[in-house]
């Protein structure tokens, strides 16, 4: 038996690193990709590799999730694929010595990430590379294509007897991206010759736990290393959210509480918090908050192109305006959504209201069809959001072309939730704009001309909104952005999530004292503490306030009463600061939104 294999059945669990792919890629500029740093920087890469043991990592990993022939030739380095192996793994070496600690050092394998005639090939060679210089093991992660996982453990197996750690990439639901639950997963991989099982990356802390939570039940070992939480772009940066350390104990107790045998994290995990979850460990600590929520359960008619919305009717008269945002189906049957529609506008409590456009990065009906459906067939005013994420100047200006043909009149321009947000492990955002260009095309194409001056057969005329986070860490930044809205045609915004409304008023006396434009409040009706929890450690942009976590957490069974009458003192206190508010209803339970109203 390894002695890793030995280490993994006995004593407390081990503790793993945190998000190298990220970290590098801030610490060295202009890389092509994060595996480039083992022959441009091994020095920085050392150094991470590091500042991780001595957080308290006894598992490191080699900084080659994407290091396969098929990826590097992305970026014309396939012909270095030997180096760049052979160099992480001698890098990780050189760190456990000079640290001089008992580390294991991990051979790590990605997905290949996208369509290989030859897959084996592929893991084949980078395997083989990998146990030629020396590490312990092999973490095969970051799979959202379980078949492709499946493959990858054959092969590695094929080329090596090392001892193997899979891990899968899964949603809020405990799914993977196609679909595959966490229990289906875990009875396939337990086939199968490997030392243990879990997940990684995926969208925060509390996913993680409800994945491996649904993965027991069978012999094989645990492991759990997420993400700190959803990343989002501020510029050309990508960010994420301020969890705790205190939020990273918590999880290392839950996930200890569960039998993981391998604690860990993934993207925007630091030394910081590696050095909670290896505190949480050695003090065996038990677990406080409550992180781990268990189970719950065609007539097309032409518009006006100069008709005022009502939204803009109602933000020009002063009438406080009340959206509620909804989400479009993940399949092609819009039925629930156009009954949830029809609902809220048949309670005479809702205006219009508001569309995401692929949250998270998942794919879903598109928000601008969406809206063009519930205008069409429940009559109900729609803002959908439209994001740059996922189509070029061209392809935004061509769906916008379509909506307004469909009578969209309202639109949000949005940066949207990056690819690294998703399950699409590798993806990458086209953004030839982000939300302060797209605002640019839509008042350009207001005025008849498209994105590079040209004139269109006739001017659109959209009523432009934009997104604004009186909460964010950097207010100068975000005002500086803001005023670069405003100046790109911006005629109405929509705050980020507030649990607090000083955020809102501080953000106003930067401005002068009044918003420039109409202002809608976003509010937020959480139930539960845990979500709380969530949003304030795992979404970056929202904060919660401590003494809104102790409300709900001292409400215990009766945290959703206390949720409701957070998000009213919110919508009352919002009458007095802005135009109008939109609300994100229960997870799972829109039309709880109307509650605020009964």
């Amino acid at each position: 038996m390894s002695r890793f294999l030995e280490r993994l059945a006995e004593g407390p669990p081990i503790v793993g690193d945190g998000g190298m792919g990220t970290l590098i890629s801030s610490a060295v500029a202009r890389l092509r990709c994060p595996e480039e740093a083992n022959l441009r920087a091994p020095e920085s890469v050392l150094s991470l590799h590091l500042g991780f043991i001595r957080a308290g990592a006894e598992l490191i990993e080699t900084n080659t999730f994407g290091a396969n022939r098929r990826k590097l030739a992305e970026h014309y380095l396939e012909d270095d694929v030997a180096a760049i192996n052979e160099a992480a793994v001698k890098i990780a070496r050189d760190a456990r010595e000079v640290s001089g600690r008992d580390v294991f050092v991990a051979g790590s394998i990605g997905p290949l990430g996208g369509p290989v005639k030859d897959r084996e090939a592929a893991f084949a060679e980078q395997a083989q590379l990998l146990e030629g210089r020396g590490v312990d093991l092999f973490m095969i992660e970051t799979f959202y294509d379980l078949d492709e996982l499946v493959t990858a453990i054959a092969t590695v197996r094929k080329a090596s007897a090392l001892p193997i750690v899979a891990l899968l990439t899964f949603d809020e639901d405990a799914q993977t991206l196609g679909g595959v639950s966490a229990e289906q997963a875990s009875a396939a991989l337990a086939e199968l010759d490997v030392a243990a099982i879990g997940a990684n990356h995926g969208v925060g802390l509390q996913a993680a736990l409800r994945a491996i939570e649904r993965m027991g039940g069978q012999e094989k070992p645990l492991a759990a290393l997420p993400n700190v939480g959803l990343a989002s772009l501020a510029g050309e940066r990508i960010i994420f959210p301020h969890a705790t350390p205190e939020y990273f104990a918590e999880f290392a107790a839950h996930a200890r509480e569960l039998g993981a045998r391998i604690v860990g994290g993934c993207c925007g995990t630091t030394p910081t918090e590696i050095a909670a979850i290896r505190r949480a460990i050695d003090e065996q600590r038990n677990p406080s908050a409550p992180l781990v929520m268990r189970e719950r359960e065609i007539v097309v008619t032409a518009s006006e192109p100069e008709r005022e919305t009502l939204l803009q009717q109602k933000l020009r008269t002063g009438e406080f305006v009340v959206s509620v945002e909804i989400d479009p189906p993940r399949g092609g049957n819009a039925h629930a959504m156009l009954e949830l529609a029809r609902t809220l506008k048949e309670s005479g409590h809702v205006d219009v209201v508001d569309v995401n456009d692929n949250p998270r990065a998942r794919a879903r009906m598109s928000g601008l069809i969406a809206s063009a459906t519930i205008e069409r067939v429940v009559g109900l005013e729609t803002i959908p959001h439209v994001t740059p994420r996922d189509s070029s100047i061209a392809g935004l200006e061509s769906l916008l072309l379509g909506a307004h043909a469909e009578g969209i009149r309202n639109v949000l321009a949005v940066t949207g939730d990056p690819p690294e947000a998703g399950d699409y492990p590798g993806a990458r955002g086209v953004y030839e704009v982000d939300s302060i260009g797209l605002s640019q095309v839509i008042t350009r194409m207001n005025a008849g001309e498209d994105f590079n001056g040209r004139e269109i057969d006739a001017p659109t005329s959209f009523f432009l909104g934009v997104a604004v986070n009186p909460a964010a860490e950097d207010l100068d930044f975000e005002l500086e952005r803001f005023q670069k809205k405003l100046e790109a045609g911006a005629q109405f915004a929509m705050t980020q999530v507030l649990f607090d409304l000083s955020f809102l008023d501080e953000f106003l006396r930067r401005l002068g004292g009044s918003c420039p434009i109409p202002l809608l409040v976003g509010i937020f009706y959480v139930r539960s503490y845990q979500l709380a929890l969530r949003l304030h450690n795992e979404v970056p942009g929202i904060i919660v306030p401590e003494r809104v976590q102790a409300r709900l957490k001292d409400a215990g069974p009766n945290a959703a009463d206390t949720g409701l009458a957070i998000a009213r003192e919110l919508f009352e206190a919002s009458r007095e600061r802005a135009a109008g508010v939109y609300v994100i209803p229960p997870f799972r339970q829109p039309h709880a939104a109307l509650d605020l109203f009964s």
